[in-house]
């Protein structure tokens, strides 16, 4: 018996002790549910606040780049294949405040590469010109910059921020993150033509190592008159959220533009970007191509062209601009974007790419695109 009686109170003690375990689980696993229930509700309160801003009323103004004024800080990214003359004009109608020539070879106008010249086709309906380069060596960036081929070109944006294997394997763009001295004599010797220099990077090649503080001082120090920072790394090429505090970071170490660039596909997401980043402004890429109206919503224009409007002007510059096979090929690329989100054009769009000339194409675009006026 003495046994027994003192086993039994040893054994409620056990099941109180397990009783409050439970209990304590409980209250915990309701204030985690009530807590994460709190962050989700502040976070749509916040993305109501952002929906209900307008970056035409919060955040557009004129952006100043050394001794250059933009009408307004809304930019067009560079981007290879598709930022030629007659997509650029397009932007800058449409209220992009600058729009950039898809990248060129330094050492190609160095060695005057015909094929290299051809991108940089312009004319005096492009106000405010803006050409990237591309390449590792500085003495071939300024000869480039002071050479003919840029003559007319207003400033020299340099491409440190391309995360193509091809070309950071060649220790161009991306990787000239990992080397502030040689980015550092390269944006000196662009300096020294006497043009408006800015710069493009990332930063950093992965979240082990960012640079992006000190890169930005540097392009600073070096004379930069502005900067553009993808919000993402290089391992992260172009997917995924860009790392606001990143941007953020940038604007801090830096007296001079930052610009911010990555993931913005609408007004929501560039309001987002300004919001969280600081920046003085926002550079759009892909999304440019898909819908080339952001520009005019951005910049709070009244009227947007539909899409028919715009790919028909496409047609009439590259002709202007460009022999037959390359006019085609421009608005074909562009028409292919454009169609992104219109439903039942895949018979269409392979009769575009089957057409033959350019009066063809036309009315196939007609068809395309008459449909409906082509905004989103």
């Amino acid at each position: 018996m003495l046994i027994g009686n003192t086993a039994q109170p040893a054994a409620c003690a056990s099941d109180a002790q397990r009783l409050c375990g439970i209990a304590y689980m409980t209250c915990r696993s309701a204030l985690r549910t009530a807590g994460q229930a709190g962050r989700r509700i502040t976070a749509v309160i916040g993305s109501m606040n952002t929906v209900m801003k307008r970056f035409c009323e919060t955040y557009l103004k004129k952006l100043h780049i050394g001794n250059i004024t933009a009408e307004s800080n809304v930019l067009m990214a560079p981007l290879a294949g598709y930022t030629c003359y007659p997509f650029r004009i397009m932007c800058r109608q449409l209220g992009a405040g600058l729009a950039f020539t898809e990248m060129v070879s330094a050492n190609g106008l160095k060695y005057n590469d015909r094929a290299t010249a051809k991108l940089l086709c312009t004319d005096g309906a492009e106000t405010l010109r803006a050409v990237q380069l591309l390449g590792s060596v500085p003495s071939a960036f300024e000869a480039a910059c002071k050479g003919e081929y840029t003559a007319d070109y207003d400033i020299i944006d340099i491409n440190m921020g391309c995360p193509v294997p091809n070309v950071v394997k060649n220790g161009e763009g991306c990787a000239l993150v990992n080397d502030l001295q040689l980015a550092s004599r390269i944006i000196e010797a662009c300096k020294r033509s006497g043009k408006t220099v800015t710069v493009k990077f990332r930063p950093g090649m992965n979240r082990e190592r960012i640079v992006v503080s000190e890169f930005a001082r540097m392009c600073e120090d070096s004379g930069a008159d502005m900067i553009t920072v993808h919000g993402r790394t290089r391992n992260m090429m172009y997917e995924g959220e860009p790392v606001y505090e990143y941007i953020e970071a940038a604007k801090k170490a830096v007296n001079i533009p930052v610009i911010a660039n990555g993931g913005i596909r609408s007004e929501e997401d560039a309001v987002r970007m300004m919001d969280r980043t600081g920046a003085d402004g926002v550079m759009i890429a892909r999304y440019g191509l898909e819908d080339p109206g952001i520009f005019s919503r951005l910049t709070g224009r009244k009227t947007v062209p539909g899409k028919l409007e715009l790919i028909l002007g496409q047609a009439d510059m590259a002709e202007n601009c460009f022999d037959e096979l390359a006019a085609m090929e421009h608005v074909r690329k562009i028409a292919s974007y454009f169609m992104k989100r219109l439903a039942g054009t895949k018979n269409l769009k392979q009769e575009m790419y089957a057409c033959g000339d350019i009066r063809g194409l036309r009315e196939i675009l007609v068809r395309i695109f008459g449909r409906d006026d082509g905004t989103e």
